[in-house]
């Protein structure tokens, strides 16, 4: 039907979920004295990091107060909660998540503004730092100010082959730039007087505020919401609570004269819902419920609930320029032609949904889908992709996915409370003891492939949000949406443990091979800039399946080998400075890749040794990260033998000609420190004394190399090389490789699609846990010495230090720095806020096991 008309929701068979599930819940422990209740209104965010804050009101029995909870979890392991009390002394009305996902703001009903962010870029760890606030003044409406950066996503390109035609980088000016058109970091808010509030963050740490009424004539605002223009400006869309009232939108623009903050706003067109102007239904739904834009960026869309104590209604407007008539008798005078036609822009209904039950909750896409056709015609392959539906919650327990512009059905989740078969007659329904559980907030993923709702005990809920939305699409369909958001991910480097929630064992080879197509598709810079991102990918699909783990193990070794080949590199120094514009560690690659003697020294002696000079305290310092390169070398060529057996760690090793060249540079690199200093060698354990034991890898490392250097014409390894690598066990002792962290998070037992019940605050056993076994051989048993994974130290059975470990991987290094060497520091600083795998770190406790 035409925009305007109203869309009717169909409504499916009662006691059947259609396109969406439970993955896991997690709730309360009941304590006698205090406990967890939801807070009036509850919110949650959920941030690009899939890191979900939400609140809840901590109620004591004793001394009858109620404290504002902040709680924050990761979905990866959502039972480790940090729980802060806020230091809000009214109930916490919004939550918003700034575009890195690293820092939160808070506001309440006291008009108080608090920004947290994480403490030594810890997950679980979190302070406040700033804040702002307007006294005494209720904030409605909360946002941090656009950074200018928008990548629009084309669904109906998901087929085509450069990155640059599915994701285009959309022109939009940030709400505020400095010097040099850098963003400025801040954020807006709408108080319930109809105040505007803005705080600037400048570079020296200091917050610059100003507050501006709305307009002259100012009134209550019971909902508000704030969106952004491709132009750098503001719009917040209005409204006092009352269906007979219109729905007020102000364009607010904001600067910095002399030191100050300033604020000027523009009264825009305004709206009254079409449910208000219906003979039918003039005074059904007195109360607006709901008030969103589409989109933060999309301010020409909004979403309106209208509500009675049992039912809603939603209406989609969209703003539009249109032209204005005008008048014969001017038309005579002047003619118009073209594009001097005088516009007007105006509120146009696009479409509304019939009846429904009492909403209780929204949930905004956050994916940038570029809708070319406004007039809702959707490809059929695309139109249920899961970016294009919002959620709407009901107070019966169900939830909905619609399209977010046409309101068309695309998924339904009915809880237990509100499952019923279809045909018990109505009459004979019980009724039930107390009120239905019900989403109160609720968020959609940044890929729409997950919800996230809390609802009227507290309790937090996960849901999977099919990417076929619950309609019959063939597989390859379903693997495209999916190869598409990992793509998506990949470039924005957003989180994608919420597509990992839909990969079956039997999709990973699949979609691990197809990820790898798309990637070499693309050009050499952005296949270098991206070049750690897919294999950290690659790693965490792989994990998902029992033929594919051992790749895991490879993929963790290779992003450690990238990251060592790198920092080593970046050490080397020209010894002149007005040197060719190659560097030496450039200089090295070309040479190892020009010469293939298999004589190390051969090798060595044409290059400039004054560029490999250190200090001793250096190379001594860098030693733990030059004997993973040895042990490393030394289990792969003795592992040559049994390469038929790809279940081995290290097998994609022995074709891989790039990891073997890295290698073999830095055994180079090794062999010169070596004379430098001896003591930073790798430290082997061999039969003989006279035995030259990096000359010997080195020599079987470029033979290996040889036959897989050049990625079309593999050869395999000859007959000597096999049995020259087959004595290696009986002239070297072949270290035992710390293959994997053990792994405690979720989405490996959500395999089976069976729901998980959690309990915060308690770590759930791993018994039962079919994939975890196949990491036995890989992981070092519980009571064995742990390892430091980044600095390859040794840190006992029983660790005395504390330690951090990441949400993803499970990576585990120590918190604090036992380094005083700047080169060791340099190492170090690379994964203060990441781990190798970009995982986000989360503290553990001190007797971790």
């Amino acid at each position: 039907s035409p925009p305007g008309r109203t869309r009717p929701v169909p409504r499916p068979l009662r006691g059947r979920a259609a396109g969406m599930d439970l993955a896991y819940v997690c709730e309360w422990e009941k304590k006698p004295k205090s406990n967890h209740c939801p807070s009036i209104p509850l919110v949650c965010a959920w941030s690009c990091r899939n890191l979900i804050a939400f609140t809840t009101d901590l109620r004591n029995e004793e001394e009858k107060d109620l404290t504002h909870m902040v709680h924050i979890i990761d979905t990866e392991h959502p039972w480790d909660v940090y729980s802060v009390n806020s230091g809000h002394t009214e109930v916490i009305t919004c939550l918003e998540w700034d575009q890195s996902g690293s820092r939160l703001l808070s506001a309440d009903a006291d008009g108080h503004i608090k920004c947290w962010s994480m403490t030594d870029h810890l997950a679980n760890s979190w302070e406040n730092t700033v804040g702002s606030a307007v006294e005494g003044d209720p904030v409605v409406a909360l946002s941090w100010l656009h950074n200018g950066v928008k990548l629009a996503l084309h669904v109906e390109k998901s087929g085509a082959s450069n990155f640059g035609e599915k994701f285009s980088r959309v022109k939009f000016s940030p709400s505020l730039t400095l010097f040099g058109g850098k963003p400025m970091e801040g954020w807006i808010a709408v108080t319930i007087s109809g105040l505007v509030t803005v705080s600037l963050l400048k570079p020296n740490g200091q917050v610059l505020t100003a507050t501006e009424s709305l307009c002259r004539l100012r009134c209550r605002v019971a909902l508000a919401d704030v969106a952004f223009t491709g132009g750098g400006n503001i719009v917040v869309a209005t409204s006092d609570g009352s269906s007979a009232s219109p729905v007020q939108f102000y364009k607010v623009c904001v600067s910095v004269v002399n030191e100050k903050c300033k604020i000027d706003t523009e009264i825009l067109p305004s709206l009254f819902m079409r449910c208000t102007t219906d003979p039918a239904r003039k005074d059904k739904y007195p109360a607006i419920t709901h008030l969103k834009f589409l989109a933060r960026d999309m301010s020409e869309q909004v979403l309106l609930c209208a509500s009675n104590q049992n039912n809603s209604i939603v209406e989609c407007w969209s703003l539009r320029k249109e032209g204005l008539p005008v008048n014969n008798i001017f038309q005579q005078i002047s003619p118009v032609v073209g594009d001097k036609q005088p516009m007007i822009l105006k509120w146009r209904i696009l479409s509304a949904t019939n009846d429904l039950d009492r909403v209780s909750a929204v949930a905004l896409p956050k994916l940038p889908i570029s809708l070319t056709n406004t007039d809702l015609k959707v490809a059929n392959d695309t139109k249920f992709f899961p970016g294009l539906g919002l959620a709407l919650a009901f107070h019966d327990g169900s939830v909905h996915i619609v399209h977010r512009l046409s309101l068309q059905m695309m998924a339904v989740f009915y809880g237990s409370s509100s499952q019923r078969p279809v045909d018990e007659p109505t009459l004979k329904r019980p009724r039930t003891a107390g009120p239905l559980v019900h989403f109160k907030a609720m968020q959609l993923s940044w890929t729409s492939l997950a919800l996230a709702g809390v609802d009227s005990h507290g309790k937090l809920s996960m849901l999977r949000i099919s990417p076929s939305m619950g309609h019959v699409l063939d597989m390859n369909m379903s693997l495209r949406h999916l190869l598409f958001l990992l793509e998506y991910c990949m470039v924005t480097g957003y989180d994608w443990w919420d597509i990992l929630l839909h990969v079956q064992p039997s999709m990973v080879q699949n979609l691990v091979e197809k990820l790898h197509e798309e990637y070499m598709r693309q050009n050499a810079a952005l296949q270098q800039v991206l070049s750690t991102r897919i294999v950290a990918m690659k790693a965490s699909l792989c994990k998902l399946s029992s033929s594919t783990i051992a790749r895991v193990c490879d993929y963790h070794a290779k992003l450690f080998l990238i990251a060592i080949s790198c920092t080593l590199k970046s050490l080397l120094r020209p010894h002149f400075l007005n040197t060719p514009d190659k560097s030496p560690g450039d200089r090295l690659t070309e040479i190892c890749s020009k010469i293939t003697d298999v004589d190390i020294d051969k090798v060595m002696i044409n290059l400039k040794t004054e560029e490999f000079v250190l200090e001793m305290t250096t190379l001594q310092s860098l030693q733990q990260l030059i004997q993973w390169v040895g042990d490393f070398v030394l289990y792969l060529l003795a592992s040559l033998p049994n390469q038929g057996s790809p279940v081995r760690p290290g097998h994609s090793f022995l074709r891989d000609g790039a990891s073997l060249g890295m290698f073999r540079e830095l055994m180079v690199v090794i062999r010169i420190w070596g004379l430098l200093k001896p003591s930073c060698l790798p430290v082997y354990t061999a039969t003989s004394d006279t035995q030259d034991s990096m000359s010997l890898l080195f020599r079987l490392l470029t033979k290996l190399w040889l036959c897989c250097r050049e990625e079309n014409h593999i050869t395999e390894p000859d007959d000597a090389l096999i049995d020259e690598c087959c004595l290696l066990p009986s002239q070297l002792l072949i270290p035992n490789i710390d293959w994997l962290p053990i792994n405690d998070g979720i989405i490996s037992k959500l395999q089976n699609k069976q729901l998980v019940r959690l309990q915060f605050g308690k770590a759930p056993g791993l018994v039962g846990h079919t994939v975890s076994s196949q990491f036995d051989a890989f992981v070092r048993a519980p009571g064995q010495p742990k390892i430091d994974h980044l600095r390859r130290l040794h840190l006992g059975a029983y660790p005395t230090e504390e330690c951090k470990s990441c949400t993803r991987c499970g990576c585990v290094t120590m918190l604090k720095s036992p380094n005083k060497v700047t080169a060791v520091k340099q190492w170090e600083q690379r994964w203060i806020k990441n781990c190798l795998c970009g995982g986000l770190w989360r503290k553990m406790p001190l007797s971790y096991s």
